[in-house]
């Protein structure tokens, strides 16, 4: 039997990196639970207090199909290299030229939200078609491929 599975990343900002990813991902911010109009009007409500508002923060795919990304506060700044990374599909069905302008395009729209960017992996066939590498506004490495 399949399992859900939520991806967490600990981070500084969760409101900063949750916008980021939903940008990356196409998905959207989670709402508040429901009765609230806001997240700040939920904690005011759970007493949570207003410096602790941004401790966390979830993405979901508006469709439901893909998993929900956790944002959550900790203290310590990241240290080293991702070992475990997400592979975001920004050229699906292209191959040469076409998928590496595709992929230069998805980099440019999320340098502008933040990102920066790593490396580039020219075609190499049958088995590599190409890919970017570029790390979120905290310095967590994806893939654009």
């Amino acid at each position: 039997m399949a399992r859900d599975v939520q991806f967490t990343f600990d981070c500084a900002d969760p409101a900063t990196l949750a916008a980021f990813w939903a940008e990356a991902l196409g998905y959207q911010v989670q709402g508040p639970p429901e009765g609230f109009d806001s997240w700040e009007q939920a904690l005011t409500a759970f007493g949570v207090p207003v410096e602790r508002h941004n401790d966390a923060s979830a993405v979901v795919d508006p469709e439901g199909a893909g998993p929900r990304l956790f944002f959550q506060r900790v203290p310590e700044p990241k240290r080293g290299k991702n070992r475990v990374h997400l592979d975001v599909r920004a050229a699906p069905g292209l191959t040469g030229d076409a998928r590496m302008a595709a992929l230069e395009a998805a980099a440019d729209r999320l340098v502008a939200r933040g990102a920066i960017r790593v490396g580039r992996h020219e075609p190499a066939p049958p088995l590599d078609a190409g890919h970017l590498v570029l790390a979120d506004p905290e310095g967590n490495e994806f893939c654009l491929d």
